[in-house]
């Protein structure tokens, strides 16, 4: 009887999980919002430095680069969205088969034992598999997570590249000084919230 009545026992996680990955979404959410304002800082600083002429030529291909950036950005977040509602389903069902187990658990109490041990225990093979989905779908989340703070890398060295072309402006070296700056922000903000995402409890599976 013991043996019936543990079966399937909620992972303690699970609940801790959905709101874990449901705050991930909305972290996910805000970076491409943050990408948009990118992409058009990258705009102006493209036409900032046609109106400077030769002198900030190099800039201008460090701006390109950032719209680039921005557009990569975003199509990094769209994996990561996917692979998130990917995650939110599988813990959905995980919840809803727990909640279901239990009433059949609490039935089993007033009824013969063999009347529901098949079903609990096809129902354990199939929570058994959800389990398993979701822990792969948490490493492709992980590894799309490590590919993405990769690219941030990338643009913070992009920012920083900017501020040393900036100073190449002549007449215009502060106006560019002052969007490079604001590319390096952007940027150092957009990696402590992936850096942030990277440690969430959700990986661990606690």
């Amino acid at each position: 009887m013991t043996h019936f009545l543990t079966m399937s026992e909620p992972p303690p996680q699970t609940g801790a999980d959905l709101l874990r990955i449901v705050r991930i979404n909305e972290e996910i959410k805000r970076v491409v919002g943050v990408s948009l304002k990118i992409n058009i800082m990258a705009l102006n600083a493209i036409f900032l430095a046609k109106r400077a002429g030769t002198a900030a030529r190099g800039f201008a291909v460090l701006s390109n680069e950032f719209r680039n950036f921005s557009q990569d950005l975003r199509s990094s977040m769209a994996v990561l969205t996917g692979v998130v509602y990917g995650c939110v389903n599988e813990v959905s069902v995980m919840l809803q088969d727990l909640r279901f187990t239990r009433l059949l658990q609490e039935a089993g109490r007033q009824a013969p034992q063999a009347a529901l041990a098949g079903i609990l225990e096809r129902r354990e093979e199939k929570s058994a598999g959800h389990r398993e989905n979701l822990a792969k779908l948490r490493g492709q989340l992980k590894r799309a997570f490590e590919e993405a703070f990769q690219m941030v890398e990338l643009g913070g060295v992009l920012a920083k590249s900017a501020k040393i072309e900036a100073a190449y402006g002549q007449g215009f070296a502060l106006p560019l000084a002052q969007v490079s700056g604001e590319f390096d922000q952007i940027v150092e903000e957009i990696r402590a919230s992936l850096e942030a995402l990277r440690r969430s409890a959700f990986f661990s599976g606690n």
